[in-house]
């Protein structure tokens, strides 16, 4: 932070936690993985690239979150080209959200077609067994995640069309809504992109599923920062009023986390912290993020701390 205070997040000394080393089968690369806290422990689900490029998901669980991770033998959820002839390029970033009310798991994640990405949806109560939902967005769409309760008796969901995304056609984030999981609409712009030499300048997108707060909805969000040398993906932070998710309440100007140590800065793709999932344990957040499209690491943030700075942040 430029105001001399410490850093909102800290990442764990082990970092990485997983790499494709500790996969039980040949892959490329592992990252950009969705968390849910169960029963005490951590579960992942997390996107393996294979030597084809092209990717599925696969479920590791952890006693504590960080170590001796019992990983899928198998591919747990991979393209159904029979029935979802969208994922011909596989399956891509899921965002878990629990659903208190019906004990299930909503998984956002991105169909990679010949068309395009698009916003696909799948429910489970195991990570085990899952019901896909299909297609509910078209292309070029990704970057999905639904909140965890209705308003007004309808879904919403977070996610950002882009296009053909430049410094003259930006992609934002918007908000949708729906009755029944299937049929979306009243689609607005939820937070803009901003322009000109702004770290999340001209291509903005959701990071984690929202968490709920009592000032409102806690939000993560990757921008992008184009530079002679390529893009930097950093994350930045948002609330939402916690009655209507279309209004932003505050929005970082800074970025909160940046690529900075080797493992972030070096790999399949570079300068990325990139982050589908995190789990709240009282206070304390933890981020699990991809690191250059190449491993899985963590931060560890204060809910508080977090909610502090943002309130000081312009509205």
């Amino acid at each position: 932070m430029s105001d001399g205070l410490k850093e909102l997040f800290t990442r764990h000394p082990s970092n990485p936690i997983l790499t494709v080393d500790d996969w039980p089968y040949r892959a490329n690369s592992v990252f950009n993985a969705g968390a849910v806290e169960i029963d005490g422990k951590t579960l992942l689900l997390v996107r393996v690239e294979d030597r084809r490029g092209i990717s599925h998901l696969s479920v590791a669980r952890s006693d504590d979150g960080v170590s001796n991770w019992k990983i899928d033998p198998e591919e747990t959820f991979s393209a159904d080209l029979d029935n979802h002839p969208e994922e011909l390029w596989g399956v891509e970033d899921p965002r878990i959200t629990f659903v208190p009310t019906t004990g299930e798991y909503l998984i956002a994640y991105t169909a990679y077609s010949e068309t395009g990405p698009m916003v696909a949806l799948a429910r489970t109560r195991d990570f085990r067994k899952f019901e896909r939902l299909g297609t509910i967005m078209p292309p070029e769409d990704k970057d999905a995640a639904l909140f965890p309760v209705k308003f007004d008796g309808r879904w919403a969901m977070i996610h950002r069309p882009y296009g053909a995304a430049s410094e003259h056609i930006p992609a934002h984030m918007w908000i949708s809504f729906s009755p029944d999981l299937k049929h979306w609409g009243d689609t607005r712009v939820l937070m803009r992109a901003r322009r000109g030499g702004w770290w999340d300048a001209n291509k903005i997108g959701l990071s984690p599923p929202p968490m709920e707060t009592p000032s409102g909805w806690l939000i993560l969000y990757h921008g992008v920062r184009k530079t002679a040398a390529g893009d930097i993906y950093r994350l930045g932070a948002a609330l939402l009023d916690r009655d209507d998710p279309t209004k932003v309440i505050r929005r970082s100007n800074e970025w909160v986390f940046s690529p900075q140590e080797t493992y972030e800065r070096v790999g399949d793709v570079g300068e990325v912290v990139f982050s589908c999932g995190w789990v709240r344990i009282d206070d304390t957040i933890r981020l699990y993020y991809g690191a250059a499209d190449t491993t899985i690491a963590m931060a560890q943030a204060s809910v508080s701390e977090l909610l502090d700075y943002l309130v000081a942040c312009p509205s």
